[in-house]
């Protein structure tokens, strides 16, 4: 294993590399386990380097933990706005996530519909490409490279553009108070209709799900609304009223309850030690329930409304199928033994292809970055 200690290092790691490096941070997720190569570890580039509380700013080491970050933020009240899921129960890995990783996979999490995804908190970046040039764009840089929103770009690349050495996020104070409304029993088109209705409201919701069983063994539609305390309760108020056409309303307002049951859905933890392939699904929303109907054999969670959907397959199943004649991809998250020869991503759309492969070739023009990841 490569282990570099400073963004010079890790410049001259990849220039001087003779074959294939497989990029990692804190190796808690497993997209990149097909790749064969020399692991480029950039845990060592840790800390923060700058965070100004009062500017909402936070500049971290791309092998920063995300425990530190976390940690750091909670101590002044702010958190990161799109609530980055923990992949370790999921996949059963161990090691610490980095802010690295977060960026390199966009990781983002049930507050996604209202705050954005990883790449939309995300102000600055820099990296070295796949020749060992260090490169830097966006908030708190020198010169930005021109030609390229390598911000954007480089979240959700899984380091086959470069690798990360440092990130810059803008941060959000932390709500208040949190509370949720949820319905027990409902089919998943209802529950979709549901979440819908909800996030169609003026209520500012900031979490809408559905669970194929709650703690009553029930289908539970969940959600969630966050802010000041007043505003919180003429909230849930108002989504019950909304959503009582629905079913019977159970409305939460016991902050460890509710942080506990979102951060459960945002770790996928009904899936977790349990048998089968593990697919992340993204549609329309309303196209959920139809997309689920095509996989019979999948147990399914909801998030995003019903636009994100994680599906429990048996070993080996391509979820992909499903996805026949609609918008929408697969990304293989957990792959047993007989789903190793499938591919993790879902195929591009030629156009698409052409234009990503363009770019590994601008950006990698050796190849030697996660080859063979993503396309």
């Amino acid at each position: 294993m490569i282990e570099p200690r400073s963004e010079v290092e890790v410049a001259e790691a990849v220039a001087s590399a003779k074959g294939p490096l497989v990029i990692q941070g804190g190796g808690t997720r497993s997209f990149s386990d097909g790749v064969a190569g020399d692991v480029l570890s950039v845990a060592g580039l840790s800390g923060l380097t700058l965070y100004e509380p009062g500017a909402l700013t936070l500049v971290a080491r791309a092998g920063t933990t995300m425990a530190e970050v976390e940690e750091t933020l909670a101590a002044e009240g702010q958190r990161l706005p799109f609530e980055p899921m923990d992949h370790r129960r999921l996949l059963g890995t161990e090691g610490e996530p980095t802010i690295g990783g977060v960026v390199a996979a966009n990781v983002s999490g049930p507050r996604r519909i209202q705050a954005g995804a990883c790449r939309d908190s995300l102000i600055g970046v820099r990296f070295v490409d796949g020749r060992g040039t260090i490169l830097r764009n966006g908030g708190r840089v020198m010169k930005n490279v021109t030609g390229y929103d390598l911000v954007k770009l480089m979240a959700g690349s899984h380091g086959t553009l470069g690798v990360l050495t440092e990130v810059a996020f803008k941060v959000l104070p932390v709500a208040e108070s949190v509370g949720m409304v949820s319905v027990e029993g409902l089919p998943a088109t209802q529950a979709v209709a549901a979440m819908s209705r909800a996030l169609g409201s003026p209520y500012e919701v900031t979490g809408a799900a559905h669970l194929p069983s709650g703690p009553d063994g029930e289908p539970l539609t969940m959600v969630r609304v966050e802010g000041f305390a007043a505003s919180v309760t003429h909230r849930l108020e108002r989504l019950t009223s909304v959503l009582a056409e629905f079913g019977p309303v159970e409305t939460d307002r016991d902050p460890e309850r509710v942080s506990a049951a979102w951060k459960d859905l945002r770790d996928v933890a009904t899936f977790a030690g349990r048998a089968g392939d593990v697919w992340r699904i993204s549609v329309k929303p309303t196209e959920g329930p139809a997309v689920a109907d095509a996989l019979p054999e999948a147990e399914v969670v909801f998030d995003w409304g019903g636009g994100l959907i994680w599906a429990l397959l048996p070993e080996g199943t391509d979820a992909r199928a499903a996805l026949n004649g609609r918008d929408g991809h697969a990304t293989l998250v957990r792959a047993s033994s007989h789903a190793k020869g499938l591919p993790v991503f879902h195929p591009e759309p030629p156009a698409v292809a052409a234009l990503s492969s363009g770019l590994r070739a601008k950006f990698d023009p050796r190849g030697v970055l996660n080859p063979g990841l993503m396309g």
